[in-house]
């Protein structure tokens, strides 16, 4: 099978003020891959993973150079549809957050904006994302229900079936199971699993084994830097790097 690239970075910096947050990044990103990001507090994996869809445009002190490829085009070229590029490029955060509304309008929202009110197709989306995400048979009958009344694990799959609803091509998670428990977790990453079958996923992660769980392969982040990447199994078995080594066996970090 032939391995494409799905997203290509090239000497990505990345500045908080005068705080050099990342680094001459240069790394490749393959398609229905599951790519985990570790390392300590303040190495850049979240800039670098908001990045991606141009979420570090919405703090004005953060100054970029370099170059995002989503499929060979620079998403950083002038004349970028940057809502478009954020439909491509999902996202889910470390904190669930569904919108005040029912479990079937949190999923329908999405579609909606983009301009599908047909009832029927409506609902082929909701419970299409709410069985990607592992959920549906937990809520397939409670559907006009508040999604505020879900359990945090839940919550959490339902803003993956959100994320999902607009049709992304890549969905970015942002230690998305740091508040779960680990049966929620198990259930994530569950979904992650099945999702790779269509998706490009990116996963930032503090807890190294998840990392080694669900990622294909995993790249050590540290103070900015690049340390390493390569296939999961080796990065956990094999370093090449001692730094790396010593994270993973919580020598520091």
């Amino acid at each position: 099978m032939v391995e494409t690239v799905k997203i290509k970075i090239d000497d990505l910096n990345i500045w908080f003020g005068d705080v050099h947050a990342l680094k001459a990044l240069n790394i490749e990103v393959l398609s229905n891959e599951i790519l985990s990001i570790i390392g300590p507090a303040n190495s850049g994996k979240t800039s670098f993973l908001r990045s991606l869809n141009r979420l570090n445009d919405l703090n004005s002190r953060i100054k970029i150079n370099g170059s995002v490829y989503l499929d060979g085009v620079d998403i950083y070229k002038n004349g970028i549809d940057v809502g478009l590029l954020r439909k491509r490029v999902g996202m889910v955060f470390a904190l669930p957050v569904p919108l005040p509304l029912s479990i079937f309008e949190n999923v329908a929202y999405g579609p909606r904006r983009y301009g599908i009110n047909n009832k029927q197709v409506l609902s082929e989306i909701v419970e299409r994302c709410l069985k990607a995400a592992c959920i549906w048979e937990e809520i397939k009958d409670r559907l006009n229900q508040p999604a505020m009344k879900l359990s945090g694990g839940q919550q959490q799959r339902l803003c993956i079936a959100r994320a999902l609803a607009v049709e992304p091509e890549v969905i970015l998670f942002d230690e998305p199971c740091s508040g779960l428990d680990p049966i929620s977790t198990a259930k994530v990453e569950e979904a992650m699993i099945e999702l790779k079958k269509k998706y490009t996923i990116i996963l930032v992660t503090n807890n190294t084994k998840q990392a080694a769980r669900v990622g294909d392969r995993t790249a050590f982040f540290l103070m900015g830097d690049l340390i390493e990447i390569d296939r999961t199994d080796k990065i956990f078995t094999s370093p090449s790097d001692a730094r790396t080594e010593g994270y993973i066996l919580g020598r520091f970090g």
